[in-house]
């Protein structure tokens, strides 16, 4: 049985004082909650929640290199993470590869890095509207799944979570509906056994993220392919977030 994770993504937003404070009220209301939680916060406040010492609440980053240490201005690295108390860290948002150009090659050497230090990956996927109206979904989807994972071991793969982000719902307020979501969802887990083993899929946990909010996230977590959401801008208000973790 995959235990669902809802992770919140802040992106840039939240200074160091809102952050705590938010923080601070979810942990209490989600205590009791069978969901794991995570909110993946900017740089700048990780070190501060890490300090509230949390309960139910995990924290993640939004991105890090793959370098260990270097002349990599405005960088972090996945030691630098894990020193401030992240768990899991997003890599291969469609923003990182849309806006920043990040492509799979560069995507997977941070997944390695971030597997081999100890950190859990969110690795991202997701079409653009223009894939999508042209039917090639899965192709997309197949090929960063295959590319994201590359390198990564039997042993290894139950410590990744995978994120379908429809790169057309994403801040938009349009959504893929449930049942869309988990037939992409679903030929990613087949992607997973292909690469690895159908037993091992089957331990991997897969979210949906597009736009999700507390009035649809049940019609997402009612399909059995889906374990979770990565949520955007419905993670930054507490009672939206309960909401959506209550579902």
């Amino acid at each position: 049985m995959r235990t669902p994770i809802i992770a919140g993504n802040w992106k840039m937003h939240k200074t160091v004082g809102e952050a705590t404070e938010m923080v601070r009220k979810l942990d209490e209301l989600v205590a009791d909650s069978p969901v794991e939680v995570v909110i993946c916060a900017p740089f700048t406040s990780l070190a501060s929640l890490s300090a509230l010492g949390l309960n139910k609440v995990k924290l993640g980053a939004q991105n890090m290199y793959f370098a260990e240490q270097g002349a990599f201005t405005g960088e972090i690295s996945a030691a630098m993470l894990e020193d401030v108390g992240c768990e899991y860290v997003i890599l291969g948002h469609s923003e990182r590869r849309e806006i920043f150009k990040e492509d799979d090659e560069l995507i997977n050497k941070k997944v390695l890095k971030a597997l081999e230090t100890g950190l859990k990956p969110i690795l991202c996927v997701g079409e653009t509207l223009e894939q999508r109206k042209a039917g090639e979904t899965e192709n997309v989807v197949v090929e960063q799944t295959t590319k994201g994972l590359a390198g990564v071991g039997a042993e290894q793969i139950r410590q990744v979570v995978i994120a379908y982000e429809p790169i057309w719902a994403i801040g938009t307020g349009e959504t893929s509906d449930g049942n869309d979501a988990n037939q992409v969802i679903a030929s990613i887990r087949q992607t997973v056994a292909k690469l690895f083993s159908p037993e091992l899929a089957q331990e991997v946990r897969i979210q949906y993220g597009g736009s999700v909010k507390p009035g649809n996230i049940k019609e997402f977590m009612d399909q059995p392919e889906i374990d979770g959401a990565l949520v955007g801008g419905a993670s930054l208000k507490v009672e939206d977030f309960v909401g959506i973790i209550n579902y």
